[in-house]
């Protein structure tokens, strides 16, 4: 039976989940900013060792591939490849979209009558953001969206749409007389759902090219240097 682990570091939350085929062993999350890359090997080590396993043990690692916080991303990347590379095991990876949306689905009665659709924050009126059914399809793709009172205006008509995510609040106060948009709050990324949707990929093995893989940061990172007066 595989030994899964799977990181989610794509925001504020640090999290990792370890998963014994289907049965999940154990959990840890953090949710303090900044934290990740002074603590998520930490985590990873003790979380394994309360489990009763070994790195030694681990079949796999599944990692949140975004998109997401840049250096979020990277820090759960590193991590990612730096276990498969010395434990010569292969790498996952699960978009951050589909994790939140999972939550979602789980918990929602009758999921087939909604469409769903995750927001992580990208700044002032900016999301992260995609339409999926029930089934994780894509109605609307991932893609980087600056929203406006009339964004979903004409899926909305169709069917009622469940919004979540660190992004739903700005998209909320425009939208909140509208009967088919629907919020939940309180939704955020999590390892225990990468670590679910990753066990179907690891029996299909579709795994990703150890050495050649990057996170979905969906767009350029920009780094400006600093003045010449800066010190």
């Amino acid at each position: 039976m595989p030994l899964l682990l799977a990181l989610e570091t794509s925001t504020t939350v640090c999290s990792v989940a370890l998963y014994k085929d289907q049965q999940l062993l154990g959990a840890s999350e953090l949710q303090i900013e900044k934290s990740h890359s002074s603590h998520i090997t930490v985590m990873v080590s003790q979380l394994v060792e309360n489990c009763g396993a070994t790195l030694q043990d681990l079949s796999a690692v599944a990692v949140s591939g975004g998109p997401g916080s840049y250096t979020g991303l990277r820090i759960g990347t590193s991590t990612a490849k730096g276990l498969c590379y010395s434990l010569d095991i292969p790498l996952l990876e699960v978009s951050t979209l589909y994790g939140l949306a999972a939550q979602v689905i789980a918990m929602t009665p009758n999921p087939e009558r909604y469409l769903f659709c995750p927001m992580l924050d990208a700044r002032r009126m900016e999301v992260y953001t995609c339409l999926l059914t029930h089934e994780l399809q894509e109605v609307e793709p991932i893609a980087p969206v600056v929203l406006e009172e009339h964004t979903f205006e004409y899926r909305l008509k169709e069917q009622p749409i469940i919004f979540f995510g660190s992004g739903a609040a700005k998209y909320k106060s425009m939208v909140n007389t509208v009967a088919n948009a629907l919020f939940i709050d309180g939704v955020l990324p999590n390892a225990k759902t990468i670590g679910a949707l990753a066990l179907p990929k690891y029996e299909q093995q579709a795994f990703e090219d150890v050495a050649y893989y990057e996170p979905f940061y969906l767009k350029d990172v920009y780094i400006t240097s600093p003045s010449k007066g800066a010190k």
